[in-house]
């Protein structure tokens, strides 16, 4: 029997309950459609600071799923460095300064295609400073497993483990072919969530388009990789 879910049958088509799903959708577009109608109303200075903040919180939360605490202070003066908001020179540190550019590319080329030369570079960004990874800007190559572990060295428990290295190539492309077929003006884009059934605080205008949720939290698009892969049950 299968142990992970890349070694079942069906991967990666797997299939989910579009019922179970609707609640969820539809308090999606409500707390949206309010942050980008409020966002529309600030002044241009409280939208830089409120873009800067939830930038470095995706970031900072980004990482700590990797086990890795940044500091917030030099975070955040490293993403005003990189949106010319800020014209003081700080020392800021590499892992800070790497995925503040990373986090600020995302933002600016959230529409475009994405490709591996792309994914290549962001990994050449958020590994900046770390000595201890051999391959850097490229996909692994090594033979042993990539696991996520925990417990003690002699008596791991192992919660998940990755595909070999020699497929990772492979499954990208065809990751990469599925996130740019469907993207919304692709050949085969992913459905659009309908509007809300019962009446909200504010107008269907204010309802967010991808390009407007872009504009003020492009950040995260990419990184939840739009729930595309999964087709209704």
């Amino acid at each position: 029997m299968p142990t992970w879910n890349w070694q079942q049958a069906d991967w990666p088509h797997f299939t989910y309950d579009a019922a179970a799903l609707a609640p969820l959708e539809q308090q999606f577009l409500r707390l949206t459609g309010e942050f980008v109608g409020v966002f529309r109303h600030l002044r241009a200075d409280d939208r830089d600071s409120l873009k800067i903040d939830l930038i470095s919180d995706e970031a900072l939360q980004t990482s700590a799923i990797e086990g890795e605490f940044l500091n917030r202070d030099s975070l955040q003066a490293s993403l005003r460095q990189q949106f010319g908001l800020d014209a003081e020179a700080r020392r800021i540190l590499p892992a800070e300064r790497g995925i503040a550019e990373m986090m600020v590319d995302v933002y600016r080329h959230f529409a475009a295609p994405l490709g591996h030369a792309t994914l290549h570079a962001w990994h050449g960004m958020v590994m900046a400073g770390h000595r201890g990874i051999e391959v850097v800007g490229q996909y692994r190559k090594h033979a042993e497993p990539m696991q996520v572990v925990s417990g003690s060295v002699s008596a791991p428990t192992v919660h998940f483990q990755a595909p070999p290295s020699a497929r990772v190539a492979a499954e990208m492309d065809g990751f990469i072919a599925w996130f740019n077929d469907t993207a919304p003006e692709s050949q085969a884009p992913c459905r659009r969530l309908p509007a809300p059934a019962s009446p909200i605080s504010i107008s269907r205008a204010s309802i967010p388009s991808r390009t407007a949720m872009a504009a003020s939290a492009a950040p995260s698009l990419k990184r939840c990789w739009r729930r595309r892969w999964a087709r209704p049950a």
